[in-house]
């Protein structure tokens, strides 16, 4: 099996080697290259043609969330994991926006990165800890660039009850009946029943069609 090419961005030469001394010892992973600003970043992407990004916010010359941006449009094949020390709001949307496959906090456990790799490397989304909470909460009350469309799936997500909203969460995080019961400490046939009435509101058949609402939203 090949392993996951990956460029790490950050203006902090010693971030980028501990992050590249943490990936040397897993061997699905290989750091292909490495830059120190935005522009150098979407320079080596062009010369190497990685699998994944792994960028931070603050960069000079352009910044992280405009280097994520870029990508979307010139390399939508490729991942982008947004690094960060920050843990507001308004980042973390501002990245899912961008077309960030997932967002990460530097003070993570190896643990979490490696699990967020991983993810977005199988086509996930990785949004760790309470950003995942974040996202939820911002579309909730509203705050998300909307179409006419979404304006509508925003009303059928403010009608879900508090632990629809949690399992809503838990599926976009891609975890199934088994592991939502776990995470919740409620039964397997309560966690369906609540996933169940979920779809109903949102008027959905599938985990697909789910998933599709979901990313009209940038919930994913």
């Amino acid at each position: 099996m090949n392993p996951i090419k990956i460029v790490l961005a950050d203006d902090h030469e010693l971030v980028r080697d501990g992050i590249k001394s943490l990936l040397e010892s897993e061997k699905e992973f290989q750091v292909v290259d490495e830059a120190s600003d935005g522009v150098e970043a979407l320079e080596v992407i062009g010369l190497q043609n990685p699998d994944l990004l792994i960028v931070d916010i603050r960069m000079p010359k352009m910044n992280g969330l405009e280097v994520v941006k870029e990508m979307t449009k010139s390399f939508p094949h490729i991942k982008k994991l947004v690094l960060s020390m920050h843990d507001s709001e308004e980042y973390v949307v501002e990245a899912i926006q961008a077309g960030a496959d997932g967002y990460l906090l530097k003070g993570s456990s190896k643990s979490e990165f490696i699990k967020a790799l991983h993810t977005i490397s199988s086509g996930g989304k990785f949004f760790a800890g309470d950003i995942s909470a974040y996202i939820i909460n911002n579309f909730v009350n509203g705050k998300a660039k909307a179409s006419s469309k979404s304006d509508t799936i925003s009303e059928e997500l403010a009608n879900l009850t508090n632990r629809e909203k949690q399992i809503l969460e838990l599926i976009l995080e891609g975890k199934g009946n088994n592991e939502i019961a776990d995470a919740l400490e409620i039964s397997k046939r309560t966690a369906e029943v609540h996933r169940f009435n979920l779809m109903k509101k949102m008027n959905v058949k599938n985990l697909v069609e789910l998933t599709t609402k979901s990313r009209d939203l940038n919930l994913i």
